[in-house]
């Protein structure tokens, strides 16, 4: 039976995404000089207002205020007509020590079995399609590539939108045919913020016919859209005041844009602002390195993940394969779990290890989605602490250096082949 499926996506100028931002690169900055910075930090952005709350516990000195005007310049809030800018906003920050009673269960050697137990308990999910070639459901890849092409027109093209401001949301609804494959866009909504440059109905032509005719066409293939799609381009009319001065931002309130647009499933646990300890995080993008590898390996066309830990216990309480009937292997869902579990060790300390993921890389991540993302290399600062002795005295001094580290490690395509050969398919 033929089915619509919608996804939405919002800007790095949401304000629920400047959060998210900030919460990361709070995250980083203290990655970068501590990578055993346990860090759970919360953020919440208003009118003229950032506040900071949460737990850590490091070795790192990080100006947190500092932090944050470079994370909200960056994203492009840097005037004061949009009362909440950069260089102005007032910056609170109240940050304490992390729980001892979490701590013993999850510091290694501590523990009920003396490795690095879950941060929590819960469960989380991996997925991916070959829907696109990012192996991404649709709906979800075309909304984040609306609002991230806005974003990319604002600071690299602004000439071609003039008018556009930082905040922006999108939507796309997919047709899928009778066997579940995606067939045409039916319905794409964008809202973007813009200044105030022209009577409200020459604005909203204005606005409709550049993201038709400038944006659209970028980012979505030509032949997904005909005569018959819909658009709802700034349905509300005119949307100058946005950001943070038009609605409060938190971190951790788009789970569903930063994963798969509600596609497979969602374990409810946010990323921005965690360290790796925390499972919420670092166990979802093992799930979803999971998921993908399957599929390019070609078990299915389809493949959810599903991982769940106790608190304080290393190994996973659970692992499960969900195909959807379209494995192409003569095995049962239950069956390639069992070949998948041996496969991958789920353990966090593996998962940090293997990805990589102490090092200061969750920046890029709080925008656009954490899945579907292209990995890449790039030099970063990292921080050592060089100890002087003079006489009875130590000197303790932080320098700085470089650092050649993975972003998006859990997209690479590194299990293919092991996969194949597990199941035959090499």
């Amino acid at each position: 039976m033929a089915y619509l499926f919608t996804s939405e996506s919002v800007s790095e100028g949401h304000p629920d995404k400047i959060a998210d931002q900030i919460s990361d690169a709070v995250l980083d900055a203290m990655l970068s000089q501590d990578p055993n910075s346990r860090v759970a930090c919360e953020t919440l952005v208003t009118t003229g207002l950032v506040v900071i709350a949460g737990e850590v516990t490091t070795n790192a000195y990080v100006e947190v205020p500092d932090i944050v005007r470079e994370t909200i310049a960056r994203i492009g809030y840097n005037k004061a007509d949009y009362q909440f800018e950069a260089a102005s906003c007032g910056v609170i920050v109240t940050l304490h020590s992390q729980s001892p009673d979490i701590a013993q269960g999850v510091d290694e050697g501590k523990g009920l079995d003396k490795e690095q137990g879950a941060g929590d308990q819960g469960m989380m999910f991996g997925y991916a399609t070959t829907e696109t070639p990012e192996y991404m459901p649709m709906a979800l890849a075309f909304s984040h590539r609306i609002v991230k092409e806005l974003a990319k027109i604002r600071k690299e093209e602004p000439h071609l939108m003039p008018y556009l401001r930082p905040d922006a949301k999108s939507q796309v609804t997919i047709e899928y045919d009778e066997k579940g494959y995606p067939k045409r866009v039916h319905t794409i909504v964008v809202s973007t913020q813009h200044d105030n440059f022209d009577t409200d109905e020459a604005m909203l032509k204005r606005i409709s016919e550049d993201v038709k005719n400038i944006v659209i066409p970028r980012v979505i293939p030509a032949n997904l859209i005909d005569k018959n799609t819909i658009f709802h381009i700034n349905p509300t009319g005119k949307f100058v005041i946005g950001g943070p001065h038009g609605d409060s931002g938190l971190t951790g309130r788009k789970i569903i844009v930063d994963t798969y647009g509600g596609k497979g499933a969602h374990g409810g646990g946010a990323f921005s602002g965690k360290d790796p300890s925390k499972v919420d995080r670092s166990a979802a993008y093992a799930a979803r390195h999971i998921a993908k590898n399957m599929v390019a390996a070609g078990i299915s066309d389809e493949v959810l993940v599903q991982v769940a830990y106790a608190i304080g216990v290393a190994r996973p309480v659970s692992l499960s394969i969900n195909t959807y009937g379209k494995a192409k292997v003569n095995l049962t869902d239950a069956q390639i779990a069992e070949k998948i579990n041996k496969l991958f060790d789920m353990r966090p300390k593996a998962i940090i290890e293997r990805f990589g993921l102490k090092n200061p890389i969750y920046s890029p991540t709080a925008a656009y989605g954490h899945m579907g993302r292209e990995p890449y290399e790039k030099e970063v600062d990292v921080f050592y602490v060089e100890v002087k002795e003079n006489g009875e005295y130590k000197e303790e001094i932080r320098r700085k250096t470089k650092k050649t580290v993975t972003f998006f490690p859990w997209e690479k395509l590194d299990y293919v082949e092991i996969i194949k050969k597990e199941f035959g398919l090499a």
